[in-house]
């Protein structure tokens, strides 16, 4: 998977709250000072290209739509800071996150209860 820029991760962001729609419709969820709307159609035109975005065409118009799932972008995109900034040790991030006290105790007991039903669900033994 490609890694996207900022503005095409806000497009897609938008794009995934929408659901589908035209470059109007993505338009109005960007706050003021709204670019422009030809800004917008080059963004999107990329992540077709990227093979982010599809598109249904009515006429001269173009409805898109997300070809990549938020979650599954959203995986990549944590998986790869955590490669990048913590050696790909999830310990490391968790412990970042502590240090810079952003994680309080209910929080990390939250974060390990999770943890926990995954690996319950998967199989996963501590043996």
């Amino acid at each position: 998977m490609k890694e996207l820029t900022k503005a095409e991760e806000q497009v897609m962001q938008y794009l995934w709250q929408i659901g589908r729609g035209f470059v109007k419709d993505i338009l109005e969820k960007f706050p003021e000072p709204k670019p422009n709307y030809n800004t917008v159609s080059t963004v999107i035109r990329v992540l077709e290209q990227k093979e982010f975005v599809g598109h249904k065409q009515y006429g001269n118009t173009h409805e898109y739509f997300p070809l990549v799932a938020q979650e599954e972008y959203s995986n990549f995109a944590v998986h790869r800071v955590v490669n990048q900034y913590f050696g790909g040790s999830l310990k490391s991030l968790v412990s970042f996150f502590v240090k810079k006290n952003e994680v309080d105790l209910n929080e990390l007991n939250e974060i390990l209860k999770t943890i926990e039903e995954g690996k319950d669900k998967s199989g996963i033994t501590n043996d």
